[in-house]
């Protein structure tokens, strides 16, 4: 019988254990999303950014327990987000650790139709469920895909899935206009060039955190210049994150994510300027002198940009 789920291991994903009394006041002035709606049954998306408003990392915050919360993002960021966020503890009862050696994070993928046996699991974006021994987290749609995080000393609760590659679910997340950012792009963009406003993961009502006044200050007075968007190469092409170019139209751009395709082209997402001919600014210079030209064609998003 032909399996209907599949399963990708992601090593490359870390945890961070905050917990304590004062935990959500504490990251409600450190993140960009309000912490105070996390619930068993809700995660949050949020950014932590530097005070110039320019993201370090990208965090999908689960409950654990009450004060009790699991912060997942790139492994490699694990430690530097630990230390600077543990700068700002001061005399709050919070105790933070990298903890990417005791968990185990996983992708899932459903395609439909879905067996009743799934109906357990959480079924809106950002909804969460305890799951046999595993927190499984909504993250997409198109197809449906869950985040599933058991500790490394047990198995998934998800067992019977195809296996299937990290590319398979980078190139699930680009198609998604889904950001995330490494150790070669941590502190390059301002919140909105990663569309994190359009992605739910700031919230402009709550009070202040760090890099909030730069962050809002692109919301309320002014349009966005330069934000992710989505390409492919009309040829054979290996992009990494952080590389930089300029497409045939004369834009400049930095990549945010990239997955080969099959065929050798590459399908990437890339902060560049929403109109040819938009002058840099000092937050985005252009392409070195050297940089060669890239020709692509741009994707649709699954979601719409601010005017």
């Amino acid at each position: 019988m032909e399996k209907k789920c599949t399963s990708v291991p992601l090593a490359d994903l870390g945890a961070l254990r905050v917990r304590g009394p004062d935990v959500v006041p504490f990251l409600q002035g450190q993140l960009s999303n309000d912490v105070a709606l996390l619930t068993p049954e809700h995660s949050v998306f949020a950014g932590y950014h530097n005070p110039q408003g320019r993201v370090i990392g990208l965090l999908r915050l689960l409950q654990l327990e009450h004060n009790d919360l699991l912060a997942i993002l790139p492994r490699e960021l694990g430690p530097v987000v630990a230390s600077r966020l543990s700068k700002f503890i001061v005399r709050a009862k919070v105790t933070i650790a990298d903890e990417s050696a005791s968990w185990r994070v996983s992708g899932l993928t459903a395609l439909p139709p879905m067996a009743s046996a799934w109906s357990a699991f959480p079924q809106a974006v950002s909804a969460q469920a305890r799951v046999g021994n595993s927190i499984v987290v909504r993250v997409g749609d198109n197809p449906p895909r869950w985040l599933v995080i058991s500790t490394a000393d047990q198995g998934s609760a998800v067992t019977d899935c195809t296996p299937g590659d990290r590319e398979s679910w980078r190139r699930l997340e680009v198609a998604a206009g889904h950001p995330d950012v490494y150790g070669a792009t941590t502190e390059q963009f301002v919140a909105q060039m990663l569309n994190l406003d359009v992605l739910g993961a700031i919230a402009f009502d709550k009070g202040c955190y760090t890099g909030q006044e730069v962050i809002a200050r692109a919301h309320y007075r002014g349009r966005v210049k330069r934000r992710l968007q989505r390409f492919a190469s009309r040829g054979p092409l290996r992009l990494r994150p952080s590389d930089s170019g300029q497409l045939s139209d004369g834009r400049a751009f930095k990549v945010v994510e990239a997955v080969q395709l099959a065929d050798g082209r590459c399908e990437f997402l890339a902060v560049a300027p929403l109109v040819a001919g938009e002058p840099e600014t000092r937050d985005a210079p252009g392409p070195a002198p050297d940089t060669a030209l890239i020709e692509a064609e741009q994707l649709a998003l699954p979601y719409t940009l601010p005017d």
